[in-house]
């Protein structure tokens, strides 16, 4: 059996648990205040090139993503994001289990529309009976996104002056970041990410870390008193170390790029199989998730030896389902998926 499930169906990097392994016995301070996560913190804020950043780790990505909202809207206010975003399609209820509604607007292979969203906040303030409604306090959207697009430069800049306009903070999801930022179609840097938004995350659940998050507040906007708020909500790790290790290790020797690349080079051979397998795509991301519509008999035999993951239903006789490439996807696991799907 392969899989091509998603890209955190291995474990972690050989790299990471190296260090994990030769730093194990060394006892440490906890909760973020060990050498290892200041080392990290200051790699990551020479990387994003943003000096004055605030960098907190959290554990995984809806942790991480329900403690930023929750702690930096206010108790009226909700977050704007597209209807296949993460917070509103397969987070479980997540923000609104912390008290703050998600306002959709559409969403576009995932991405989310400046002149919608535009639309939606001149909406909401036209409103005559607006103070009698949730308010649009932040906008989110993910890099890549769910569907494995990109925005452009030009697209960050336009959400982002929108937001400033209405003074919200622009969140961006980097769940997937580093494979989004090594997309041969990107046009952006880790420190554009960081000037366009006021807080983003650096994924390391999906990027070869055990788990891991990097919170960056990009505009010295971390919430008072964010530590004592993390604790209350469940997401602040005792054992912080094993947490910076990681990220340390991520941001030593451009590892953590080198893993976007090595999963986007793995994603050109994958494409290539699944069109050269007469595959119809449901959609060809830039990054390292492809969508394809298989009939549901197909899928059926190819299950028995391949795991894919489910997307959506197309018709009564089709599915849509996602291949994904990963740090860790091996020549060898697309060799024994061509002979599979050329059968």
């Amino acid at each position: 059996m392969i899989s091509f499930e998603s890209d955190y169906t291995t474990g972690a990097h050989p790299a990471i648990l190296k260090r994990l392994m030769e730093t194990n016995m060394e006892p440490a301070p906890g909760y973020g205040s060990d050498a290892y996560t200041q080392r990290a913190i200051a790699g990551i804020r020479e990387a994003c090139q943003c000096p004055q950043a605030q960098v907190y780790l959290a554990v995984g990505g809806t942790q991480t993503n329900q403690l930023v909202i929750s702690t930096m809207l206010k108790s009226y206010e909700g977050v704007v994001a597209a209807e296949t975003g993460h917070v509103s399609a397969h987070e479980a209820g997540a923000i609104e289990y912390s008290g703050h509604k998600v306002l959709t607007v559409p969403g576009h292979m995932g991405k989310m529309e400046a002149g919608e969203l535009k639309a939606l906040l001149e909406g909401f303030y036209a409103d005559g009976n607006h103070e009698h409604m949730v308010y649009p306090g932040m906008v989110y959207i993910s890099f890549s996104t769910e569907y494995g697009s990109l925005y452009s430069k030009s697209e960050l800049e336009e959400l982002h002056g929108i937001c400033a306009d209405y003074r919200i903070p622009l969140y961006i999801d980097g769940a997937r970041l580093s494979y989004g930022l090594t997309s041969s179609q990107a046009d952006v840097t880790m420190a554009d990410i960081a000037r366009l938004s006021d807080v983003f995350y650096i994924g390391g659940t999906k990027v070869g870390a055990l788990c891991g998050e990097a919170i960056v507040f990009t505009k010295e906007n971390m919430p008072e008193h964010f530590l004592t708020m993390a604790k209350q909500r469940g997401a602040l790790l005792a054992k912080g170390r094993l947490l910076g290790i990681q990220f340390d290790t991520l941001f030593t020797d451009d590892l953590y790029l080198e893993n976007g690349r090595h999963a986007n080079r793995q994603k050109d051979k994958l494409v290539d199989i699944l069109k050269r397998a007469g595959l119809t795509f449901y959609y060809e991301s830039p990054t390292n998730q492809q969508f394809v519509i298989l009939e549901n008999e197909r899928l059926k035999e190819i299950e028995k030896e391949v795991a894919v993951s489910f997307w959506e239903t197309y018709d009564e006789d089709h599915t849509v389902v996602r291949f994904a490439t990963s740090w860790s996807t091996a020549d060898e696991d697309l060799e024994i998926l061509e002979q599979i799907l050329m059968k």
